[in-house]
Protein backbone atom coordinates (compact mmCIF):
# COMPACT_ATOMS: atom_id res chain seq x y z
CA UNK A 1 0.00 0.00 0.00
CA UNK A 2 1.14 3.78 -1.28
CA UNK A 3 1.43 5.60 1.93
CA UNK A 4 -1.34 8.67 1.70
CA UNK A 5 -0.95 10.93 4.17
CA UNK A 6 -3.60 13.05 2.77
CA UNK A 7 -6.46 10.65 2.84
CA UNK A 8 -5.89 7.98 5.89
CA UNK A 9 -8.01 5.08 6.54
CA UNK A 10 -6.60 3.80 9.69
CA UNK A 11 -8.84 0.71 9.00
CA UNK A 12 -6.76 -0.51 5.85
CA UNK A 13 -3.37 0.29 7.70
CA UNK A 14 -3.62 -1.89 10.85
CA UNK A 15 -5.73 -4.51 8.69
CA UNK A 16 -2.02 -4.38 6.41
CA UNK A 17 0.19 -4.49 9.86
CA UNK A 18 -1.77 -7.59 11.00
CA UNK A 19 -1.48 -9.57 7.77
CA UNK A 20 2.59 -8.44 7.66
CA UNK A 21 2.61 -9.80 11.05
CA UNK A 22 0.81 -12.78 10.51
CA UNK A 23 -1.04 -12.34 13.98
CA UNK A 24 -3.97 -14.79 14.60
CA UNK A 25 -7.66 -13.12 15.76
CA UNK A 26 -7.97 -14.98 19.17
CA UNK A 27 -4.53 -13.24 19.89
CA UNK A 28 -5.66 -10.06 18.60
CA UNK A 29 -9.07 -10.43 20.41
CA UNK A 30 -7.79 -11.12 23.35
CA UNK A 31 -5.08 -7.96 23.44
CA UNK A 32 -7.70 -6.00 22.61
CA UNK A 33 -10.73 -7.09 24.72
CA UNK A 34 -12.86 -7.39 21.85
CA UNK A 35 -14.85 -9.92 19.89
CA UNK A 36 -13.73 -11.44 15.83
CA UNK A 37 -16.87 -8.84 14.48
CA UNK A 38 -15.56 -6.05 16.20
CA UNK A 39 -12.05 -6.37 14.77
CA UNK A 40 -13.39 -7.05 11.75
CA UNK A 41 -15.25 -3.82 12.31
CA UNK A 42 -12.48 -1.45 13.10
CA UNK A 43 -10.54 -2.61 9.86
CA UNK A 44 -13.50 -0.88 7.71
CA UNK A 45 -12.97 2.32 9.58
CA UNK A 46 -11.53 5.48 8.96
CA UNK A 47 -10.81 6.15 12.44
CA UNK A 48 -10.61 5.18 15.74
CA UNK A 49 -10.40 6.77 19.28
CA UNK A 50 -7.07 7.35 20.63
CA UNK A 51 -6.96 4.48 23.28
CA UNK A 52 -8.00 2.21 20.56
CA UNK A 53 -5.12 3.02 18.16
CA UNK A 54 -3.15 3.31 21.21
CA UNK A 55 -4.00 -0.51 21.57
CA UNK A 56 -3.81 -1.38 17.99
CA UNK A 57 -0.02 0.81 18.12
CA UNK A 58 1.24 -1.50 20.99
CA UNK A 59 0.31 -4.96 20.06
CA UNK A 60 1.60 -4.06 16.16
CA UNK A 61 4.42 -2.31 17.20
CA UNK A 62 3.83 0.44 14.70
CA UNK A 63 3.12 4.06 15.38
CA UNK A 64 -0.10 4.73 13.43
CA UNK A 65 -0.31 7.84 15.47
CA UNK A 66 3.07 8.95 12.99
CA UNK A 67 0.35 8.97 10.16
CA UNK A 68 -1.56 11.68 11.19
CA UNK A 69 1.32 13.77 12.14
CA UNK A 70 2.89 13.09 8.37
CA UNK A 71 -0.41 14.67 7.20
CA UNK A 72 -0.06 17.53 10.01
CA UNK A 73 3.61 18.74 8.84
CA UNK A 74 2.49 18.60 4.71
CA UNK A 75 -1.12 19.49 4.83
CA UNK A 76 -1.42 21.87 7.53
CA UNK A 77 -1.48 25.43 6.66
CA UNK A 78 1.70 27.17 8.68
CA UNK A 79 0.82 28.91 12.07
CA UNK A 80 0.23 32.90 11.35
CA UNK A 81 3.36 34.10 12.94
CA UNK A 82 1.94 37.52 12.55
CA UNK A 83 -0.70 37.15 14.90
CA UNK A 84 0.59 36.97 19.12
CA UNK A 85 1.14 34.09 20.03
CA UNK A 86 -0.35 33.24 23.37
CA UNK A 87 2.10 30.89 26.05
CA UNK A 88 0.58 27.28 26.39
CA UNK A 89 1.48 24.52 28.56
CA UNK A 90 1.09 22.26 26.43
CA UNK A 91 4.70 20.64 25.10
CA UNK A 92 5.99 22.11 22.06
CA UNK A 93 7.00 20.44 18.51
CA UNK A 94 8.72 21.52 15.72
CA UNK A 95 6.48 21.64 12.64
CA UNK A 96 9.56 21.05 10.11
CA UNK A 97 10.82 17.26 11.45
CA UNK A 98 10.85 15.56 8.30
CA UNK A 99 10.27 11.62 8.85
CA UNK A 100 12.51 9.47 6.58
CA UNK A 101 9.08 7.87 5.45
CA UNK A 102 8.24 11.41 4.64
CA UNK A 103 11.26 11.90 2.45
CA UNK A 104 10.74 8.92 0.52
CA UNK A 105 7.64 10.03 -0.10
CA UNK A 106 8.25 13.45 -1.25
CA UNK A 107 11.11 11.63 -3.31
CA UNK A 108 8.72 9.06 -5.16
CA UNK A 109 6.60 12.22 -6.22
CA UNK A 110 9.26 13.58 -7.79
CA UNK A 111 10.85 10.49 -9.13
CA UNK A 112 7.50 9.24 -10.55
CA UNK A 113 6.94 12.84 -11.97
CA UNK A 114 3.57 13.01 -10.31
CA UNK A 115 4.73 16.37 -8.67
CA UNK A 116 7.47 18.95 -9.96
CA UNK A 117 9.78 20.37 -7.24
CA UNK A 118 7.77 23.52 -7.21
CA UNK A 119 4.60 21.77 -6.41
CA UNK A 120 5.85 20.26 -3.73
CA UNK A 121 7.15 23.57 -2.18
CA UNK A 122 4.13 25.17 -3.07
CA UNK A 123 1.51 22.65 -1.54
CA UNK A 124 3.54 20.81 1.66
CA UNK A 125 5.50 23.87 2.63
CA UNK A 126 9.01 22.48 2.27
CA UNK A 127 11.78 25.04 1.44
CA UNK A 128 13.10 24.56 -1.52
CA UNK A 129 16.68 24.36 -0.33
CA UNK A 130 15.84 21.48 1.87
CA UNK A 131 14.38 19.51 -0.99
CA UNK A 132 17.23 20.32 -3.37
CA UNK A 133 19.15 18.54 -0.08
CA UNK A 134 17.03 15.56 0.10
CA UNK A 135 17.21 14.84 -3.70
CA UNK A 136 21.40 15.30 -3.40
CA UNK A 137 21.27 12.98 -0.63
CA UNK A 138 19.28 10.55 -2.23
CA UNK A 139 20.90 10.67 -5.38
CA UNK A 140 24.42 9.89 -3.77
CA UNK A 141 23.10 7.29 -1.38
CA UNK A 142 21.96 5.11 -5.22
CA UNK A 143 25.17 6.04 -6.14
CA UNK A 144 27.09 4.09 -3.51
CA UNK A 145 24.21 1.35 -3.48
CA UNK A 146 25.54 0.68 -7.72
CA UNK A 147 28.71 0.97 -6.99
Amino acid sequence: MNSNFRNIHIGKFIQLRVKENNIDLPRICNFMKCTEMEITEMYLQESLPTNTLLRWSKLLEYDFFRLYSQHLILYAPPSASLKEQVPSKLPHFRKNIYTREMIDFILELIETEEKTKRQITNEYGIPYSTLCKWIAKHNHQLLAIEN
